[in-house]
């Protein structure tokens, strides 16, 4: 994953930042720290970071310099001292309140996103799973896409109306979604003993569906949270379909199901 973006909001400087991380580390989304910066601040910044569950990155001087220029803080931007947080555009809900939101939608789905990194594909997925009714958006908070404005654009407006939550465990946040009475569903493209056709297997709502990363898919702790594995049958031989057409598909069967179980 590209961790630099230009035009992603940053806060440059060693105490500003370390205000933030102290105050208000929800707001932040990652820290870049230059390599070899040495005090006591430094420190600190970087054991907030752990503490808070805060990414951070160390950096060589000219990327940092070249990151601030890019966020546009003109000749401020080398007064970085060291250090500048990238900050998070989405506000994020705790995990219980996610949950609690897929009773009242329209569509009882969470999607989780499991180190899906393209944040245009994470955008289009919000943009469908809002119009579908879907409940909200689960994400780890380690390997995924940054929810900054390319995210956003893609999402056209759904996820500054979307719950979203963030995990430091993906794996554990299923079992806690089984937990609440959610059936959990993974997808995948190879055809196996346990997957499952979309087409002709109707998904229990309500329900948690997980779409893995672009090149890897599921990681094995996260698939073996998933009671069944969906694979949409292709009509032509073709290599696959993307995250977010895959979801897309998949949201809509699971919408179009709902409808007509509702009739």
């Amino acid at each position: 994953m590209n961790d630099y973006s230009d035009d992603a909001p940053l806060l440059p400087g060693l105490k500003p930042v370390l205000e933030l991380l102290a105050s208000e580390p929800q707001r932040v989304d990652l820290v870049f720290c230059k390599k070899g910066l040495r005090g006591p601040e430094a420190r600190e910044v970087q054991n907030l970071c752990r503490r808070n569950g805060v990414r951070f990155s160390l950096v060589e001087a000219a990327a940092l310099d070249r990151l601030c220029r890019g966020a546009r803080h003109g000749r401020d931007a080398v007064a970085h001292q060291g250090v500048a947080a990238r900050l998070a555009v989405t506000g994020f809900c705790g995990l219980e309140t996610l949950l609690a939101a897929v009773a009242d939608a329209p569509l009882p789905l969470l999607l989780a996103l499991d180190q899906v990194q393209d944040p245009g594909n994470v955008g289009t997925l919000c943009r469908t799973l809002y119009a579908l009714g879907g409940a909200g958006l689960l994400l780890p908070r380690h390997n995924s896409a940054y929810l900054g404005p390319a995210a956003r654009r893609a999402a056209a407006g759904a996820l500054e109306r979307l719950p979203v939550a963030q995990v430091t465990n993906l794996a554990r946040a299923l079992d806690s979604a089984e937990e609440a009475g959610l059936n959990i569903y993974g997808a995948g493209g190879a055809q196996g003993a346990h997957s499952l056709d979309a087409f002709t297997h109707h998904m229990r709502l309500p329900a948690v569906l997980v779409l893995g990363n672009e090149d890897k898919g599921l990681r094995p702790g996260v698939a073996k949270r998933c009671a069944h594995i969906l694979r949409i049958p292709l009509a032509r031989p073709f290599d696959s379909l993307n995250v977010a057409q895959a979801g897309a598909v998949l949201l809509g069967l699971a919408a179009a199901r709902s409808c007509g179980a509702a009739l």
